[in-house]
């Protein structure tokens, strides 16, 4: 019994509206946008008659207004222009512009869609699925896409050399997947073990040109290639945009890809963009200022809090349009080095990694005060990592650790952290002063904001805590070579169902942030998740995915290796200019369907 998936093009879901007042409500009723203008007005005393552009606005089409660049910004630069060596926002975003995948979710139904495979039949054993590629397809240099480009990929991101973090989320049972191709337009997968989400997985992993990388593959050298020195010609891929040139610490900027496989409904060639560039902007005033001024038609990431007036006279002026899509899908968190060998000669380890300290932690937080002020009410407490705002798979009955200084001093007093010389500080058994040093995002409000109510509130019961704002870059290294004491810090998710993101929640995961790629899990609690997984991926039923993966989320709670404190509310900011905009929760809120992005032409 085969089950049969065609390709769909150019298809819109609409986006439901909310008040900021429904936001902490809870509730999810539609609404119009003029309403959610009028609330924003409110905070910033201003009257509003038409904040915000219509959100029912038409496809523009290129008898409308065909061409046109955008300007964006990014905080961050990307580490490496190949996205199997590095999963990070700026190299994820590189990647979407650029390359393609097989499949595709549709970031606003959250659905499976056909992409570089115009269809699939999948076999009821839920392991096989055969893959049929669109004919006619080529690289942006002109090659020819085929299967052996397929085979290519998956070679390389299971290679031991390679050491790709993707690896981790397209393993099953620490198996890969088997790829034949029984000819140029065909592609057979098949999982190692029943796999419930099926194709949805190959979403994750952009195709790359065989003819290009074979040779540095075959010399041990791909993970040199395609670093952020390589020339824009020496670069091809499958995206709807090509680099055109970078320049570090300034700018992207990306061409249209006159090859792009893909047309709209009408037959018309995509994108209707003819460029794109994206600004490094690492301060989120400076980005927010632009944006305001017209100088950018987005921002890379959410509205902060503190932003919405200074927005709301932007969108008076018809300069920008705000798009609300209710809680985040991800929240920050705080987390502790628990790699033994990382601290094999610190004399704190013996409280830094244990259980009761993070409980400990958990409980000397006041979650709804962290909320308002770290987020100014814009946000709710949380205990896990799943959000309200993921309806599936978010589940409010965890164990929760509810603000307690009696319930944490106890706790700090079983591991022998007391105050011994009355100074106000605690001392651990050896005399030795407790305290930690806090790494977070320099140049992020909200974390920076984060990092100084914990440092209060720690402070309170006699723990040390010395900030580190660290500039991103060196941040990402410092959290992936282990070095450091604690980070608060966060995970993108990069698709609703946890199953796509299982480099996070096996033990042997590069996305594992509190000790990554366990060769075996380090304690029992880890090696309970990782079998739970395991069974949860391969059964059919919804219900039963769901229970399974409550008794994960209650796991993982019960140890607190990642302290979530809250949840924001999730806004993105657009130009007025800016058109056939479908923001998502997930990242690239905005630039996820590039190719059907557009700019009105000049009034």
């Amino acid at each position: 019994m085969r089950r049969r998936s065609e390709a769909v093009i150019g298809s819109k879901t609409s986006h439901a509206w909310r008040t900021i007042g429904q936001w902490i409500n809870g509730t999810r009723q539609p609404m119009v946008r003029m309403r959610v203008c009028g609330v924003l007005a409110a905070l910033a005393g201003l009257t509003l008659a038409a904040a915000c552009g219509d959100p029912g606005r038409a496809v523009l089409t290129p008898s409308d207004g065909e061409g046109g660049a955008l300007v964006g910004t990014i905080r961050g630069e990307p580490r490496t222009f190949n996205h199997l060596l590095a999963v990070e926002n700026e190299t994820l975003l590189f990647s979407r512009l650029t390359q393609a995948s097989l499949v595709r979710i549709n970031r606003t139904t959250d659905m499976v869609e056909p992409w570089l495979a115009g269809s699939w039949e999948s076999e009821d054993d839920g392991r096989t699925h055969r893959l049929a590629l669109r004919p006619d397809v080529t690289f942006s240099d002109g090659a020819p896409f085929t299967s052996a480009d397929v085979l290519f990929t998956f070679e390389a991101v299971y290679d031991d050399a390679v050491g790709s973090p993707l690896a981790d989320s397209l393993r099953f049972d620490g198996l890969p997947i088997e790829v034949t191709a029984p000819d140029d337009v065909t592609v057979v997968v098949r999982f190692p073990v029943p796999y419930s989400p099926g194709v949805r997985v190959l979403d994750s992993l952009p195709m790359l040109p065989k003819h290009l990388l074979e040779p540095a593959l075959r010399a041990g050298t791909f993970r040199d290639a395609w670093d952020v020195t390589t020339a824009p010609t020496e670069l091809a891929g499958l995206g709807p945009f090509a680099l055109e040139s970078y320049v570090p610490g300034q700018r992207l900027v990306f061409a249209k890809n006159p090859r792009y496989w893909r047309q709209d409904a009408g037959g018309v060639q995509l994108p209707y963009l003819d460029g794109i560039t994206l600004e490094v902007v690492s301060d989120q005033n400076t980005e927010m200022l632009r944006l305001e001024a017209g100088e950018v038609d987005l921002i890379s990431g959410g509205v902060r809090a503190e932003d919405f007036g200074g927005l709301a006279r932007a969108a008076h002026d018809g300069k920008v349009q705000i798009h609300d899509l209710g809680v985040d899908l991800n929240a920050d968190f705080l987390f502790f080095n628990l790699r033994p060998e990382a601290m094999a000669d610190d004399p704190r380890r013996s409280w830094l990694q244990h259980r009761d300290w993070r409980l400990a932690v958990s409980h000397a937080v006041d979650r709804v005060s962290f909320a308002n002020t770290v987020y100014l009410g814009l946000a709710q407490p949380i205990h896990g990592p799943i959000t309200p705002g993921n309806g599936t798979w978010f589940t409010p009955e965890l164990p929760k650790f509810e603000y307690d200084v009696q319930r944490a001093d106890a706790l700090l007093a079983g591991l022998g952290l007391i105050d011994r010389d009355g100074d106000g500080l605690r001392e651990d058994a050896t005399g030795s002063p407790v305290r930690f040093a806090l790494l977070t995002h320099q140049g992020n409000s909200s974390r920076e904001r984060a990092t100084q109510v914990l440092q209060a509130d720690l402070s309170q019961l006699g723990i040390g805590v010395d900030l580190v704002p660290t500039e991103f870059g060196t941040l990402i290294e410092r959290i992936t070579s282990m070095d450091f004491d604690a980070a608060y810090f966060g995970f993108l998710a990069t698709d609703t169902d946890p199953a796509g993101n299982l480099d996070f929640w096996l033990s042997s995961g590069a996305s594992h942030f509190w000790n990554p790629n366990q060769a075996t899990p380090a304690s029992d609690w880890e090696a309970r998740v990782d079998a739970l997984i395991s069974e949860q991926l391969q059964v059919a039923d919804l219900d039963r995915r769901v229970e399974l993966f409550n008794e994960i989320q209650t796991t993982v709670a019960e140890n607190q290796p990642l302290v979530y404190f809250a949840a924001s509310r999730l806004s993105v900011a657009t130009s007025t200019r800016l058109t056939n905009v479908e923001p998502s929760v997930l990242r690239p809120h905005v630039l996820w369907n590039a190719d059907m992005l557009a700019v009105n032409p000049p009034q």
